[in-house]
């Protein structure tokens, strides 16, 4: 069962990307980039959907993506498919490199 959160201010979209999205570069280089700037989600999401299989286990996915829902529909995903969001990385052309690690 889902339940709204209480207890606070809504923030506009905008207030959360510039709170979550981390200034520095990624530590780990991606084994996968997908390149998903342009499209509108939930593209961005199928299109890492049908493609975490191709890393092996533990192996990084990068998703570039300038949609605002992604900066948090794929994080989402990550946890209600049991993999792990590593970060959300600013690129200089406007969007983001989120990063994924797949965990199983």
């Amino acid at each position: 069962m889902w339940r709204r959160r209480t207890g606070g201010a809504r923030r506009s979209p905008e207030a959360a990307q510039a709170e979550l999205a981390e200034p520095v570069q990624p530590v780990e280089p991606p084994a996968l980039t997908i390149d998903a700037l342009g499209r509108k989600c939930p593209i961005p999401i199928i299109m890492l959907a049908e493609r975490i299989n191709q890393v092996a286990s533990g192996g990084v996915v990068a998703v570039l993506a300038d949609d605002p829902a992604a900066f948090t529909d794929v994080p989402a995903w990550c946890r209600l498919k049991s993999h792990e969001h590593v970060g959300s990385y600013e690129l200089p052309q406007g969007g983001w490199s989120i990063h994924v690690r797949r965990n199983y």
